[in-house]
C-alpha cells in the first residue's frame, strides 16, 4: 500500500539521518560535495527544496556559516528536526509543497535539492522548474542531486508502476504518495533547459545518484 509522502517521511524522522548515512549508496560524498558547490559569500541566500533534516546543511554550514537558507519541506516532523539541529543559524522554514508555495522574484543566489525530486513526473517539474528560475538572481544557478534512472525504459516503466499503484489503490491525484520515479539525466537537463535555464551541467555521479548544475 502507497503511502502519503508527508505520512512516509513523519513515520521516519527518528534515525532518519542514520538510515541515509547507513544505506545510501555514497552519500557522504554527494553530499559534501552538494554543499562544496554553494555559494561561499556571507550572508549568500540559499533555497532547498525537500530540505527535510538538512543532510547537506551540514556540510554547507561548516563552508558559509553566515549562509541564509529557506528549506521547505512537506513533514513538519522533519523541519523540527532540521531547527533542532541547527540553532543558531539563519534558517527560515516553510511546510508545504515546494509546488505550491510561492519563491519570489529573484530572492536567492542558489538553489538546492537533494534526493527528493525524483519522485515527480516532467508535467509536474516543468512549472517548478520555471517557477525556481524567476526566483534566482541574475547569475544565480540550481544544484540538484538526485537519483536517476540508467534509461528510458527504465524510467517508462516506474512511471508505470506508480500508476497502476495508485489506480489499484484508487488513490487521488491531487495526494503526492512516496513512489520512486526516477527519470534519466538526460531528460531532467532538458526540463531545467526548456524552463529557461541558459545551461545545464552534469559535474559528479555516484551509482544512481548524479549532481547536475543549472545555470540562470
Amino acid at each position: 500500500m502507497l503511502e502519503r509522502m508527508d505520512d512516509f517521511f513523519t513515520a521516519r524522522v527518528d534515525g532518519y539521518d542514520e538510515h541515509m548515512r547507513q544505506y545510501v549508496e555514497e552519500d557522504s560524498k554527494f553530499y559534501a560535495y552538494t554543499a562544496s558547490l554553494l555559494p561561499e559569500e556571507e550572508g549568500a541566500e540559499v533555497l532547498d527544496l525537500g530540505c527535510g533534516t538538512g543532510l547537506e546543511l551540514e556540510a554547507y554550514f561548516d563552508i558559509n556559516p553566515a549562509a541564509k537558507v529557506t528549506g521547505i519541506d512537506l513533514t513538519e516532523a522533519m523541519l523540527k528536526a532540521l531547527k533542532d539541529k541547527f540553532p543558531d543559524k539563519a534558517i527560515t522554514t516553510v511546510c508545504g509543497s515546494y509546488f505550491d508555495v510561492p519563491f519570489g522574484k529573484e530572492a536567492f543566489n542558489a538553489a538546492v535539492s537533494v534526493e527528493s525530486l525524483h519522485h515527480f513526473s516532467e508535467e509536474e517539474k516543468l512549472p517548478l522548474y520555471k517557477k525556481l528560475w524567476e526566483a534566482l538572481k541574475p547569475g544565480g544557478y540550481f544544484v540538484l542531486t538526485d537519483f536517476y534512472a540508467d534509461t528510458d525504459d527504465q524510467e517508462a516503466y516506474f512511471r508505470r508502476e506508480l500508476l497502476r499503484l495508485r489506480k489499484e489503490q484508487n488513490l487521488p491525484n491531487d495526494v503526492f504518495y512516496h513512489y520512486d520515479t526516477p527519470m534519466t539525466a538526460e531528460h531532467e537537463k532538458r526540463i531545467l533547459l526548456s524552463a529557461g535555464f541558459s545551461k545545464v551541467e552534469e559535474l559528479g555521479s555516484w551509482d544512481t545518484t548524479h549532481t547536475l548544475r543549472a545555470e540562470k
